[in-house]
C-alpha cells in the first residue's frame, strides 16, 4: 500500500462510479442543446484580481476560501477559480462576443477550488454545472433559467427539491436596504455569533444566510428588503413568478434569502435538497448585470446565470435510489483465448472487431480458458468468441450468446455484419 493519500479535500473518482458522472453529464448536454446552449470552457485559475472585482471584496470566498498563488516571484497573484461566472464573463468581454449577437448562451461543467472544511458534499476540490445567459436578463431570460434548471433535475428523475426565491431589487434599493438593515443589528452586535459580526460591517446581507438558531431569531424582526424595492423592481419580480406560475414550477417566496456573491442583482433563487441536512442548498442562481462594468465594460450587460453542485445532486440521487439502475458498459465480444501460441491472432481478431465499432475485450494475463470464461462473464460481455488452432486454420469462430447459451460458427466478416452498430449490434 503507498504512503500517499489524496489531498484532504479532495478525492477520487473512480470507474464505478464515473457511470453515475457520466449519465448526469449526459443529462445535462442534452438539456443544455434544447435550450440552444453551447458549452464553454475556461482555464482552472484567472488572475486574482478578476475574482476580487466580480465576486466582491467582503465575501467568504473572497477573504477566506480562495487558493492564491504567485507564479513567479515578483509576477501577478493568480487564483484556482472558485466559482466559475466571473471566468465565463471575463471570456465573453475578451472575445467581445456581443459584437457577433446580442445574446450569448453558454454552459459548462467544470471542476472549482475552494478552502472550505471538508465535509458530504462540501470538497475543496468539488464540480458544478451551470449555464449563463449573457445579453439578456428581462424576466423571460429568468424564467427560462430556473425553468432549464428544474428540468434537469426533472430528467434525471430527482423528487422532492424546493425552488426559494425572492428578488435582490436594484442596486440602490439594495444600498438603502443595507443600511437599515445594519442599524437594526448593531444594538445586537454583542448578541451576534462572531462570524455574523464580521459580516455586520462587511456586508450585513450575509447575516440573513445564518443557519444558527439565535441568529435567525434576531434577524426574525429586521427590516424585509421587500419593503425597500422600487415599482420597476416589484413589476419584473411579479413576471417571473407569473411565468413560474404558468410553467407549473412550484417555488416559495423567501424574503431572506440573499446569494453570496456582490454580482448579483433582481432576482435570486435556490433548490434545497432535504436529502443534505442542514446545508441543503443544491443549486442556485439569479441576474447579475453589473457585473460586467465591474469587469472593465464600458456599460452594464444584462446577464443571469444558475449552478448546481455535481456532489450534492449526486448524493441526492444515491439516497433517492436514482444511481441503483446505472451499470458500466460492457464489452459485447470478449475473446477467449484457447492456445496462447495464437495470442497474435487473438490481437488481430479483437483488433478487427474494435475498428468495426464493437466493443470488445481479450485476455492480457494469459491465463486458462476457464478463467477467461469467468471473466467474460464478470463483465457482463454479451458474447464469448473463441480462438484456436481449428478456428485459425478455417478462418471461422465459434460465437456463444452469453445470454442464452447459443452458439454459432461464422466468419469474422459474418460476426462484424451481425453485431457491428447499425447493424442490429449495440451501440
Amino acid at each position: 500500500m503507498s504512503q500517499y493519500r489524496a489531498v484532504k479535500g479532495a478525492r477520487d473518482i473512480f470507474p464505478d462510479e464515473i457511470t453515475s458522472w457520466k449519465h448526469i453529464e449526459g443529462v445535462i448536454h442534452r438539456v443544455a442543446g434544447l435550450y440552444g446552449f453551447r458549452e464553454i470552457r475556461t482555464p482552472v485559475f484567472e488572475y486574482t484580481d478578476l475574482f476580487q472585482r466580480g465576486i466582491g471584496a467582503t465575501t467568504d470566498i473572497v477573504g477566506k476560501e480562495m487558493f492564491t498563488f504567485r507564479p513567479e516571484p515578483n509576477g501577478r497573484s493568480i487564483t484556482l477559480r472558485p466559482e466559475m461566472t466571473a471566468g465565463v464573463m471575463r471570456a465573453f468581454l475578451q472575445k467581445n462576443l456581443s459584437a457577433s449577437s446580442p445574446v450569448h448562451k453558454l454552459y459548462y461543467i467544470a471542476e472549482l477550488f475552494r478552502k472550505e472544511r471538508p465535509q458530504a458534499g462540501r470538497q475543496r476540490q468539488f464540480s458544478q454545472f451551470g449555464a449563463e445567459w449573457l445579453g439578456a436578463s428581462s424576466p423571460e431570460a429568468v424564467a427560462e433559467a430556473i425553468g432549464m434548471m428544474m428540468q434537469v433535475f426533472a430528467a434525471l428523475g430527482v423528487k422532492g427539491l424546493r425552488l426559494r426565491i425572492n428578488t435582490l431589487g436594484d442596486p440602490e434599493d439594495r444600498v438603502r436596504y443595507r443600511e437599515a438593515l445594519r442599524e437594526y443589528l448593531e444594538p445586537y452586535a454583542p448578541d451576534l455569533d462572531e462570524l455574523s459580526r464580521e459580516r455586520l460591517d462587511k456586508n450585513p446581507l450575509r447575516i440573513l444566510d445564518s443557519k444558527n438558531p439565535e441568529i435567525q431569531a434576531v434577524i426574525a424582526g429586521a427590516p424585509k428588503l421587500h419593503d425597500f424595492l422600487g415599482p420597476s423592481a416589484l413589476e419584473a419580480f411579479e413576471q417571473v413568478l407569473h411565468y413560474l406560475d404558468e410553467g407549473a414550477i412550484l417555488y416559495t417566496i423567501d424574503p431572506l434569502l440573499v446569494r453570496g456573491l456582490d454580482y448579483y442583482c433582481h432576482t435570486a433563487f435556490e433548490v434545497v435538497s432535504p436529502e443534505l441536512g442542514a446545508q441543503d442548498a443544491i443549486g442556485g442562481g439569479g441576474r447579475y448585470d453589473g457585473l460586467a462594468r465591474e469587469l472593465g465594460s464600458k456599460s452594464d450587460i444584462p446577464a443571469v446565470g444558475f449552478a448546481v453542485g455535481m456532489e450534492r445532486l449526486l448524493i441526492t440521487m444515491e439516497k433517492q435510489g436514482l444511481l441503483q439502475h446505472l451499470e458500466p458498459e460492457s464489452p459485447e465480444v470478449y475473446i477467449v483465448l484457447q492456445d496462447h501460441e495464437l495470442a497474435g491472432n487473438a490481437v488481430s481478431v479483437c483488433d478487427s472487431l474494435r475498428k468495426s465499432g464493437i466493443r470488445s475485450e481479450m485476455d492480457l494475463c494469459r491465463r486458462s480458458m476457464k478463467a477467461q470464461m469467468r471473466e467474460a462473464n464478470k463483465m457482463r460481455a454479451a458474447y464469448v468468441l473463441f480462438v484456436g488452432h481449428n478456428e485459425v486454420m478455417s478462418q471461422a469462430y465459434g460465437l456463444k450468446d452469453l445470454r442464452t447459451s447459443e452458439q454459432e460458427t461464422l466468419s469474422l466478416q459474418e460476426i462484424i455484419a451481425r453485431l457491428a452498430p447499425g447493424n442490429g449490434g449495440n451501440q
